[in-house]
């Protein structure tokens, strides 16, 4: 039996390497399946519907032919560009899982990098696929927890650096690392994995959209480097220059990060987007579409204010940038857009984020219309709204978190039915009845004997 690890950066190696699928509960092994579908899905719809990516996936291409399927295409290249073309695909729509407890998308990275990499070292069978997946995933949920400082303090965006490590240690996972490798593995994760906060400050960046390039090609990169016997640090995450040290002033809870490890994985309280924009959006469009119901129109409204969290103040900040966005990714970003397309069209689905919508004068006239309170405790997944109309009326509403997460769930039944409207909306379309099969396979993947075949 092998000795027990000291050391955090050690004992998260050790357990990373040792993890195999009957250590699942079978609600991980569940979670799992759905994070597989819902990360697909959203990845093949975004290769027809997000021009952001389309540089990426020319870069990939051009590297050459490979083993590895840039999802949606046609094409295949490297595992490492398949990664990196695959991951500008995740983000893209802004409709992947997201976790709330510690607000990213821990699976936007993984997804990409497993993908590539189980077609390049195939057959993988479903079980190995799905405990690097749930072991990766759990990990890019239980690093953020830990913090003790906020990233972004520091000038840091936190999703994609968090979701890399994680990302990096699936990979090793899923290639077989033994505990030294997997601490190899960390440590040249930590040389790559980064993201500036000023990703959130530019009117006309893109980068925002197809962020998880970066970390998926790193994990890639990462995982094979320390197949090939590449030496990392002893302490990449707890050491005076590690992880920590470096994006919160060495301010983070080990226990936490190391809380019921292998007993309880995270990725079973993640949740699953009902609507394409960001995830601290969504309690505003969903008041929002209850106003729409109830016949509300948006011209009998004088002023609406919303009551946020802070972590959602870069979703309404600056105002006038917010009201009026210039690219897709900021409108998904924005509270008052998001909030204003749900009144005026009465839906938000990936139709309604067309071009011309960012143009649309009911749209915008709304937007203008919509101001912002700041009330501590109502967290990044809820919020309040208080409408004015025209006649005197004031309506106030509250949400205390929104629909698909842990607590108001979307059905397994949702879920697919998700995944058969993002497959038809590919570069190169699924049918419907290719992808209701492709869905089932994924939803029953531990008796699948080659995962990388179905994404061929």
């Amino acid at each position: 039996m092998t000795e027990p690890a000291t050391g955090l950066s050690a004992r998260i190696a050790q357990h990373m390497s040792e993890v195999g699928f009957q250590d699942l509960p079978s609600t991980t092994v569940t979670a799992a399946k759905h994070v597989l579908l819902d990360a697909s899905g959203v990845m093949l719809a975004a290769s027809g519907m997000a021009p952001e990516a389309e540089p990426f996936i020319k870069l990939a291409a051009a590297s050459g032919p490979g083993p590895s399927t840039i999802l949606g295409t046609g094409l295949a290249t490297s595992p490492a560009s398949a990664a990196l073309a695959n991951g500008s695909l995740a983000h893209a729509l802004d409709f992947e899982d997201a976790f709330d407890l510690a607000p990213g998308h821990p699976n936007a990275s993984l997804v990409p990098a497993l993908i590539a990499l189980t077609q390049a070292r195939g057959p993988v069978d479903g079980s190995s696929f799905l405990t690097a997946l749930a072991a990766g995933g759990d990990l890019s949920c239980r690093i953020p927890l830990a913090l003790r400082r906020r990233m972004e303090d520091g000038g840091w965006y936190p999703p994609p650096i968090n979701a890399g490590m994680g990302a990096a240690c699936g990979a090793g996972r899923l290639l077989g690392l033994g505990a030294e490798a997997m601490l190899d593995c960390l440590s040249l994760a930590l040389c790559q994995v980064t993201m500036p906060g000023e990703i959130m400050h530019s009117r006309r960046t893109i980068v925002r959209a197809v962020r998880e390039a970066f970390p998926a090609h790193a994990a890639v990169q990462s995982a094979l480097l320390a197949e090939a016997g590449v030496a990392g640090f002893e302490t990449p995450l707890e050491g005076k220059g590690g992880y920590y040290a470096l994006y919160a002033a060495g301010q983070f809870d080990p226990d936490v990060l190391l809380d019921r490890l292998g007993d309880h994985y995270w990725i079973e309280q993640l949740t699953f987007k009902p609507w394409p924009s960001c995830r601290g959006t969504h309690p505003f469009v969903q008041m929002a579409l209850e106003l729409h119901s109830r016949g509300v129109a948006p011209a009998a409204i004088s002023k609406i204010t919303v009551l946020i969290d802070p972590v959602q103040r870069m979703l309404v900040e600056p105002p006038a940038r917010k009201q009026a966005p210039s690219v897709m990714i900021d409108a998904k970003f924005s509270i008052p857009f998001a909030t204003a397309l749900a009144l005026v069209r009465g839906k938000v689905t990936l139709d309604e984020f067309e071009p011309g919508v960012l143009h649309d004068a009911d749209v915008l006239a709304v937007a203008r219309k919509i101001d912002f309170e700041v009330v501590e405790g109502t967290g990044g997944s809820g919020g309040g709204m208080r409408v004015e109309l025209h006649d005197g009326l004031v309506l106030e509403d509250s949400v205390g978190t929104a629909q698909g997460s842990p607590e108001h769930p979307l059905s397994e039944g949702q879920l697919r039915e998700k995944f058969i409207d993002c497959a038809g909306r590919a570069l190169v379309p699924l049918s419907r009845d290719r992808a209701s099969r492709l869905a089932d396979e994924i939803l029953s993947l531990e008796r699948c004997e080659d995962v990388g075949a179905l994404f061929v």
